[in-house]
């Protein structure tokens, strides 16, 4: 296990965190803003941005977001298009700095939040794999070390020597999904990406992160399927337009939720 991460911002006294935290958000918000007025070409924009005539409303996307997840938790979070769930992962990835709060993590993250992000149609299902992987991180010996078990997991059988162009878009999601859960992470955030492919691999890539989960990785999942979060996550939390509604007991959650 890697050594304890702070965020960006401040680190929070340790007397505050549990021991078993691997991620924890106090008070976080993330601002955005964006034209009042909807502008119809880039020209007429930026005639308005040099009049100084474009106004601008401010949104938050998150707002007091009060989270905490342990090891070996399996977290969901659930809400509609647009409730901050993707932003939420973003600031735990360290992908956006909030403007308030402070993040904790305990590990090192590994984020599921495109599959396939980087592979290139031109090269074969097998140099992607090359590819991918060393975006992620690993060495061209471990890649290889890791290749069959990867095109085994993918179920592309001869297709991995095939162009990308020739895979259809569950073939990239899958070959995607076996490539970047090839190895066992610290903390693994997944944003709506468990949904790849046919109900059996759906199945499969059920089984892998209940089999991390039991080895110890903590997990944070976006997802609109209240059926995948019922069966992986023992806790969630809904998010409703940037602020949690409801957090605790799944099938409670997903009850508020859908009540509301």
């Amino acid at each position: 296990m890697n050594s304890r991460i702070a965020s960006e911002l401040r680190l929070p006294s340790s007397a505050l965190i549990s021991a078993d935290a691997m991620i924890r958000l106090e008070d976080v918000a993330v601002r955005y803003r964006a034209p009042e007025e909807r502008l119809g070409t880039f020209k007429e924009y930026a005639i308005r941005r040099l009049q100084r005539r474009v106004r601008y409303a401010d949104f938050f996307a998150l707002d007091g977001i009060n989270l905490e997840v342990r090891r070996g938790e399996i977290f969901g979070i659930i809400g509609r298009n647009g409730a901050g769930k993707s932003t939420l992962l973003k600031v735990v990835s360290r992908v956006l700095v909030p403007r308030r709060g402070r993040l904790y993590l305990g590990g090192e993250v590994s984020p599921l939040l495109e599959l396939g992000a980087g592979f290139h149609p031109e090269l074969t299902g097998r140099e992607n794999v090359m590819l991918n992987g060393t975006l992620l991180g690993r060495t061209r010996r471990e890649l290889e070390a890791r290749m069959d078990s990867i095109v085994d997991f993918a179920e592309l059988g001869n297709f991995i020597e095939a162009p990308l162009r020739t895979y259809s878009s569950g073939m990239a999601a899958r070959l995607g999904f076996a490539v970047a859960t090839a190895w066992q992470p610290d903390i693994l955030l997944v944003d709506e990406v468990l949904a790849v492919g046919d109900e059996a691999f759906q199945h499969k890539c059920q089984v892998r992160m209940q089999t991390f989960r039991d080895a110890g990785t903590t997990a944070l999942i976006v997802t609109h399927d209240m059926v995948t979060a019922a069966a992986l996550c023992a806790r969630a939390a809904w998010l409703e337009r940037g602020k949690i509604c409801s957090i605790g007991p799944t099938a409670r959650v997903i009850e508020d939720y859908r009540a509301a």
